[in-house]
């Protein structure tokens, strides 16, 4: 795995490590939201709201355009691309590690 790669997933599962970004996360799987709208679902200030949105954006989760005074977010689906690459790549390692296990003790019970 390339080292761009792992400093991707890093960043993404930092990002879903907060209770607050992922509750973001999941408001915006429902379409996009204003910054406002955002923090008032969180019952946190805009300031707290904006800090955890430049995290998510910055792992490529959220991406926001501002028109006017007014900041919209949606998701961006880069990161859970890149947190699902990773995942997957696990997955596979461990399948495999089973499948061998699986072998040994069939090969046991056999002897």
């Amino acid at each position: 795995m390339l080292k761009h790669e792992l400093e991707a997933a890093d960043r993404v599962f930092h990002a879903l490590a907060d209770a607050n970004r992922r509750a973001v996360i999941e408001r915006l799987t429902r379409g996009p939201a204003t910054v406002s709208e955002l923090a008032a679902q969180l019952g946190v200030t805009l300031a707290a709201t904006v800090q955890h949105l430049r995290v998510l954006q910055d792992s490529e989760l959220v991406r926001s355009e501002k028109v006017g005074r007014v900041r919209t977010c949606q998701i961006d689906p880069v990161g859970l691309r890149n947190a699902e690459a990773w995942l997957q790549r696990q997955r596979t390692v461990w399948e495999q590690r089973l499948d061998r296990l699986g072998a040994v003790l069939d090969n046991q019970t056999k002897e």
